[in-house]
């Protein structure tokens, strides 16, 4: 994505809230060398806290900086727009959380405004809960839920090609997302696989919504009037998914979150957009490039050989005015009868789901107690927690057996979200109840035949 990203005053591409290897801090120095920071965002100096403790192992060193009188500073995980992002742990409850800093000399402070928005939308299923804001030394400091790895991870992590089944399951929850946010009247503008990010442990099914830097809000919270339309705007946000009034400069809508949710769609379902790759001088030459050739590929030739379902998703949202008001149970109604005409089961088994269901098989397939234990009860390797952890392009899997039965869990994550169980998830969005992956139905999960990459 090199050189597709331009945000509102940085030209920062945004990695999602998704722990990550990272170099060692250094240490007696107030910062790491690193290439060219948009806004002098280093590992934090002496000053972020008054209660260090003086450590002589550099890696030590960083994870007795606090914040907030509350969290622990630990290591670097990931940038975001506008900040880097460190690992922290509640110092009372050993719960780990994501901690975002921005220093306070930014040309273009952000941070603050992230977290109002964050206030705005708390309360709402797949947005991380804001825990804290505040300044510590020259940095502004939010803490957030942490989650795991972001749909572009586990895309890079299952070959680089959803299937159509995962991409019906994930396309409900993210229309969800951006529906909530637009109720909330702000749009998000910076739609991208990278800001969707699916949970940890019990909420591991639940996308979720981050990376709120370049969100406006589109009108007043009270009358509802409607900001005005306005041309000659430059781009905001990620020029690989931006919508085409964004590329000719049309001030955003609610239609162009819509429109770039498309694109990310079929990027997941196509493997790529046929304006990726594209050679430039200069990155204003790239843009231009991408909007030529975005401009130039027809709906029906950027939709060829997959359902009618995603080109009329696409013109629809073409032809939206700006000021107007998306028909979202529409578009979600368009998936979910695309999801029962296939005989899809709303099972929760994501391609990256099914992955790691044959990642554990085979690393227990060479204990003999452990294929009987299989054979037994194939619900238990299902079990496992499967937290996933992605870094640098690869995704790690940490069992945790003792998470229990596999339905249980599902059952959990939902009755978390509000649902009595998994069957009445599936119900409630309009699915057909799973059935249990028992005997015949054991191939569903990958057991006995490969993934199908086939086209629909």
């Amino acid at each position: 994505m090199d050189g597709e990203t331009r945000s509102a005053g940085s030209n920062v591409r945004a990695v999602p809230l998704a722990m990550r290897r990272v170099e060692p801090a250094c240490n007696g120095a107030p910062a790491c060398p690193r290439a060219s920071p948009p806004s002098n965002l280093f590992l934090p100096s002496f000053s972020l806290s008054t209660r260090r403790r003086r450590m002589s192992h550099p890696r030590e060193s960083a994870l007795e900086l606090r914040v907030g009188k509350k969290f622990r500073l630990g290591r670097k995980i990931g940038s975001g727009s506008f900040g880097d992002i460190y690992l922290g742990t509640n110092m009372t409850s050993g719960e780990e959380v994501g901690i975002k800093l921005e220093s306070v000399k930014s040309k273009h402070p952000q941070l603050l405004y992230e977290s109002k928005i964050y206030k705005i939308l708390n309360g709402g299923l797949g947005v991380p809960s804001l825990r804290w804001f505040g300044v510590e030394g020259e940095y502004n400091v939010m803490v957030i839920d942490l989650l795991g790895p972001s749909l572009e991870d586990l895309f890079n992590y299952c070959g680089r090609r959803f299937q159509l089944k995962t991409v019906l399951m994930i396309a409900d929850q993210l229309l969800c997302r951006l529906e909530y946010c637009h109720s909330k009247n702000f749009i998000h503008r910076d739609v991208k696989p990278d800001n969707f990010l699916i949970g940890l442990g019990k909420r591991a099914q639940i996308v979720h919504v981050i990376d709120f830097g370049l969100a406006k809000k589109y009108r007043d919270p009270k009358t509802h009037q409607h900001i005005p339309y306005r041309e000659n705007k430059n781009l905001t946000g990620t020029a690989r998914y931006a919508s085409i009034n964004t590329h000719v400069g049309i001030e955003q809508s609610r239609r162009d979150d819509l429109e770039s949710l498309g694109y990310v769609y079929m990027y997941f379902i196509r493997g790529s957009l046929p304006w990726q790759g594209l050679k430039a001088n200069t990155k204003k030459q790239k843009y231009e490039k991408i909007m030529e050739k975005k401009m130039n590929t027809p709906i029906e030739v950027l939709c060829k050989g997959y359902p009618a379902e995603f080109r009329a998703y696409f013109e629809y949202c073409r032809a939206l005015r700006f000021d107007d008001k998306p028909d979202y149970a529409y578009l979600k109604r368009l998936f979910k009868e695309l999801f029962f005409r296939k005989g899809f089961q709303f099972d929760a088994m994501f391609d990256w789901t099914v992955l790691n269901l044959r990642s554990g098989r085979r690393e227990r397939g060479t204990s003999g107690e452990g294929e009987r234990s299989a054979r037994a009860d194939p619900r238990q390797e299902a079990a496992r927690d499967g937290r996933q952890i992605a870094s640098q392009g690869r995704v790690y899997v940490r069992d945790e057996a003792k998470e229990g039965d596999a339905q249980m869990q599902q059952q959990q994550s939902y009755r978390s979200a509000g649902y009595r169980d998994d069957r009445q998830v599936a119900m409630d969005a309009g699915y057909p109840a799973p059935r249990v992956a028992t005997g015949a139905s054991r191939d569903a999960l990958g057991e006995a035949k490969p993934m199908s990459r086939q086209r629909y």
